[in-house]
């Protein structure tokens, strides 16, 4: 702790100064500040702290001091959660070369903490199984499935072969889960340059881009399945509660999965042989690409220490004077693979930074209406641990008391990016007006709109943006601490971070620290300074609103899109497969069939019936009918007098449930532990969402004799929604 202190002393910071408090936001966005945005991360970033780590416990303790130096009450809680970590890692080609894998990242000069390897964890993801493995190598692209229906085609089957696949084009566990359903024995995934490396710009320490031997670390757990601890689905992790027996724990993978460099890489695909892949499969290795089988024989060994170890949340609490029992929340998390300047690090030090300016608010004699919680959560890499175990640990109170989540992670410069529930699109795009760009000279919301404008897709597209001037939010499917707030307890939530511009690909590596993030990322850290103003604005006006701004008809505009999507899905699909039919009928081979492949016949395509899409249509209609009344109703109750505060008390309380109401107790089919009806991540696409998952993923699994059933169960959560806006817009309007 001595070397924390040290940091701090070193660093001369403005002296606070007093504000006035006759407008709170106004003042509140004047107070962070860039250097010390910079002094934070520098000092949680100094070591590596993944999760059960002593750097990850004493950061978790010094963030403790931070919250309390502020002024804030602040406590830390604890669960016990599954962290496996790497005892043998062995990698090798056994023919027709032998060639054994590094598995290891090489400090880089002029990066200090690269070199800290003692403290590093290995190159390894984490809740594959152990395994020991001899088999024939076959690359099979992304690993996604259309992928193995295109090797199908060539003729080639994965059955008893180590599948090598790249990351890229959907969540990394995906690729494990897809490769054992087809028979595989164990999964590779590397780091391709196209996607991740040279072939899009000059690599560290030169560059941004991953080097020749970066690793992307990472969980396989199948989130898909529950988010948290794997032996405590549903239930908070605490010393109190008898965990499962590990050969019961459901997200563990199937088959033994490693990350590698790409320069392990290639050795591997260079001994390929069998058919050229398809060209859009190629990626940046000087080499064919062959998708086997062999010649390449692989033997891979995968053995961990399967331990428990401590996950520590540190939560902020700021009373409410008014509301006290609605609570609003942010969080961000704490833990990293290794350093983690960007991952999570940049947004870790804009929520201490926010959490001071609210403090120093609060000590000139400013007290928010509602509750503020700011959460720093802990094991957020290994599988959302810290932030999902407190939810269900907490979860009757949550229930009650929460009105907004609000999260925050990797940041760096550029746009706002946005993302979440949709009744929360207005007010969002408002705050965004309010935040000025660190270096557009322009609000982060007008910024984000233009580049909105420059990439729409057609000229009515445009038109629309311009003339609506709303950037939209995007769905929220997993792969941050949002995942238990919105999706298993139904909590309207938002997550925000800065990026796009000076990205780069150390990711996960133990080259994402300060010396990399103060070259490439947010330099001078002003978009760390935009982000606590951007959340902390949105936090104050959530805090101190009277009428709660969640707008019902943002929210039944996306629902209507996407049951016209859906309703595409399912003609589009019953088309391709009459269409096929008719092909194989008439022996013509199919248009999009590449002519240098091996020809192997097609199978027909199961037919798809149609299905009643009515009760999707009128439950849609119903919930737009009901957000033009409660638009109405507010109206006209804001208009001229003061609103009546238990008409106002009433409206909000069915503002509050109405995210809720779109999930259901017994939860999606197969996961119960995933509830929203709206908004889910996609069973094969892992952090990707799925909107209307229980209709459209039944669709495309082909599970058509689902599908009215899944229609009719959304209708009713899109019904207990309409209800909820009705009854707040009856409220309003009630004397």
């Amino acid at each position: 702790m001595h070397f924390r202190k040290k940091v701090f002393a070193a660093v001369l910071l403005p002296a606070t100064v007093l504000l006035a408090l006759d407008n709170p936001e106004t003042a509140f966005r004047k107070i962070p500040d860039a250097v010390r945005i910079r002094e934070n991360n520098r000092t949680l970033s100094a070591q590596p702290h993944h999760l059960g780590s002593p750097y990850d416990a004493k950061n978790a303790q010094w963030i403790l001091e931070q919250f309390r130096s502020y002024g804030l009450d602040a406590s830390i809680e604890t669960f016990h959660v599954l962290f496996p970590t790497p005892k043998e890692r062995v990698l090798e080609l056994l023919e027709p070369t032998r060639f054994r894998a590094a598995l290891a990242e090489p400090p880089v000069a002029g990066d200090p903490t690269s070199g800290q390897t003692r403290e590093q964890l290995p190159t390894y993801n984490a809740y594959s199984i152990d395994g020991d493995v001899t088999a024939p190598l076959v690359y099979v692209n992304y690993g996604v499935p259309a992928d193995y229906e295109r090797l199908e085609r060539l003729g080639v089957d994965v059955k008893g072969k180590i599948v090598i696949a790249r990351y890229g084009a959907s969540w990394r566990g995906i690729k494990p889960k897809v490769a054992a359903e087809h028979g595989a024995l164990a999964c590779l995934i590397y780091s391709d340059p196209r996607d991740d490396g040279y072939f899009a710009g000059d690599v560290y320490p030169k560059g941004a881009l991953r080097p020749e031997q970066g690793v992307q670390r990472g969980s396989v757990a199948d989130m898909p399945l529950y988010s948290g601890d794997p032996l405590t689905p549903g239930v908070g992790a605490t010393k109190n509660v008898s965990t499962f027996d590990l050969k019961d724990a459901k997200t563990l993978t199937k088959i033994p999965v490693l990350p590698i460099s790409y320069g392990d890489a290639r050795p591997l695909l260079s001994a390929l042989a069998g058919p050229v892949a398809p060209a859009e499969w190629r990626g940046a290795l000087p080499l064919t690409y062959h998708v086997g089988p062999g010649p390449a024989k692989v033997h891979l060994k995968l053995a961990f220490d399967w331990k428990i170890v401590p996950a520590n949340d540190v939560i902020a609490r700021i009373p409410g004077t008014t509301y006290p029992d609605e609570w609003i929340l942010h969080g961000n998390h704490h833990d990293a693979w290794v350093n983690g300047s960007s991952d999570p690090t940049s947004g870790m030090s804009a929520l201490l930074e926010e959490a001071r300016a609210f403090g120093e608010l609060v000590r000139q004699g400013w007290k928010p209406k509602r509750t503020i919680l700011l959460c720093a959560w802990d094991g957020e890499e290994e599988g959302l641990f810290g932030s999902t175990e407190w939810v269900e640990t907490h979860a009757d109170e949550l229930a009650k008391k929460a009105v907004v989540y609000i999260n925050s992670d990797s940041n760096g410069r550029g746009f706002l990016e946005a993302g979440g529930s949709h009744t929360l699109e207005p007010f969002l795009n408002a705050v965004a007006e309010a935040v000025m760009d660190p270096e557009k000279n322009i609000s982060v919301g007008e910024r984000r709109r233009a580049r909105e404008i420059q990439n729409a897709r057609t000229a009515d597209e445009r038109k629309h943006l311009r003339e609506k001037r709303i950037f939209p939010l995007e769905a929220l499917g997993s792969g941050s601490d949002f995942t238990p707030f919105l999706q298993h307890l139904g909590v309207a939530s938002l997550n925000l971070g800065f990026g796009g511009e000076g990205d780069g690909g150390v990711y996960h590596s133990i080259y994402d620290d300060f010396a990399w993030y103060t070259r490439f990322s947010d330099t001078d850290f002003s978009y760390g300074r935009a982000l606590a103003q951007t959340i902390g604005t949105a936090v104050l006006r959530l805090a101190d609103a009277d009428l709660l701004p969640f707008e019902p008809a943002a929210l039944s505009a996306a629902v209507a899109r996407y049951t016209k999507e859906v309703q595409d899905l399912a003609r589009e699909r019953r088309e391709a497969a009459e269409e096929l039919g008719r092909q194989i009928d008439e022996g013509v081979p199919s248009a999009a069939a590449d002519p240098k492949e091996p020809f192997v016949a097609p199978k027909k395509e199961m037919a798809v019936p149609y299905f009643d899409f009515s009760p999707l249509e009128n439950a849609s209609a119903a919930l737009d009918a009901a957000a033009k009344r409660y638009d109405e109703a507010r109206t006209a109750a804001t208009a001229g007098t003061a609103l009546d505060a238990g008409r106002v008390a009433r409206a909000n309380a069915a503002l509050r449930d109405l995210e809720g109401a779109l999930t259901r107790p017994q939860g999606l089919p197969g996961r119960p532990w995933y509830r929203h009806y709206v908004y889910a991540p996609g069973f094969y696409t892992g952090y990707s969402v799925k909107t209307l998952p229980a209709v459209r993923e039944a669709i495309e699994q082909k599970q058509y004799g689902d599908v009215n059933a899944r229609i009719s169960e959304t209708a009713q959560a899109l019904a207990a929604a309409a209800a909820k806006v009705t009854e707040a817009g009856e409220a309003l309007k009630a004397k």
